[in-house]
């Protein structure tokens, strides 16, 4: 065991665990989607079998930020767009934590998009979740990256003249390892999916679509949706980049036709995650770092004095 000794207890998890006792009941708008991944989240965690002292949730700004202070576990509530950053530092430091990302979309494929990128492109083993409602929730419904073309707002009032972003596919381009969509309408596959993404070792990405009943009426409540993996429509190796992708696109188009679809979309597990690339060519060393200075004999290594050593 850790010395952080919550790491790697063995014991039995209930989800009421992950219930805070100070801000026990979510503030959300009634109807809003926001209640389904909070849901899901609950239900995955004991079946990963992390208890809310091995696990860390870093949340972004917007109504998806308060995600955090409704789950019980360590959290950070960063600025808008970073929540990456953070969690990605977090798992640096200490890759026993399972760290998980949450953020809207406007957080995550706007003000945060580069670090969406780049992210995935390094495959950080964490999870991302994001809120997908199509929307600026939280600042009284302006278009975000999502809204799709034409669609009115205070930003937009003529209609926005902009096609929306593709999330799924600009992942798999960018290098996401574990890339699925599911809905706060479909509680089951949530939490089967959130299992698979938090236990995949790399960078897993969740297109999570949550229904904003207050500030995007249009997007109603992705319903009636279409779960690939049990459709007889639907055909494809996961596993296939090409074929993952053609299956991305189709979805990402037909749900601003009205048709939702969501299951898994691409799963890579033979890449190695960031940390195990660094610690193949040892610049990442095997125990964590925060571990290591908790020793009071562990010598602190600083990068400028590595970069004077070899000069």
């Amino acid at each position: 065991m850790s010395v952080f000794s919550a790491i790697g207890e063995e014991r039995e998890i209930d989800r009421d665990e992950f219930t805070p006792g100070i801000e026990p009941q979510a503030t959300w708008c009634p109807g809003c989607g926001d209640f389904g991944v909070l849901k899901a989240l609950k239900q995955a965690m004991p079946e990963v079998g992390r208890t809310p002292d091995e696990t860390l949730l870093v949340t972004g700004i917007g109504c998806s930020g308060k995600l955090s202070s409704y789950f019980e576990s360590y959290g950070f509530h960063s600025i808008h767009g970073r929540s990456l950053p953070v969690a990605r530092a977090a798992k640096l430091a200490n890759p026993g934590l399972e760290v998980i990302a949450a953020g809207g979309d406007g957080d995550g494929y706007g003000i945060g998009g580069n670090h969406f990128m780049h992210t995935a492109r390094e495959n950080h083993d964490i999870t991302y979740i994001v809120f997908n409602n199509e929307i600026f929730g939280l600042t009284k419904g302006q278009t975000s990256p999502t809204s799709p073309k034409g669609h009115k707002s205070k930003t937009q009032p003529h209609g926005s003249a902009k096609d929306p972003v593709r999330p799924m596919s600009l992942s798999l381009a960018s290098g996401s390892s574990y890339i699925a969509r599911t809905a706060a309408v479909n509680p089951n596959q949530a939490k089967e999916i959130l299992i698979e993404a938090i236990e995949h070792d790399g960078f897993a990405h969740v297109d999570f679509l949550t229904q904003c009943p207050t500030w995007n009426k249009d997007a109603k409540q992705y319903v009636p949706y279409t779960d690939v993996q049990d459709s007889d429509e639907f055909d494809f190796d996961v596993t296939d980049r090409r074929e993952a992708a053609d299956a991305m696109y189709d979805a990402e188009s037909r749900l601003y036709e009205g048709e939702v679809l969501t299951g898994r979309f691409y799963v890579d597990e033979e890449r190695p995650s960031y940390t195990e690339e660094k610690q193949a060519t040892d610049e990442m060393p095997e125990a964590p770092l925060a571990e290591r200075y908790l020793d009071e004999d562990s010598e602190w290594e600083r990068s400028a004095d590595l970069l004077h050593h070899h000069r």
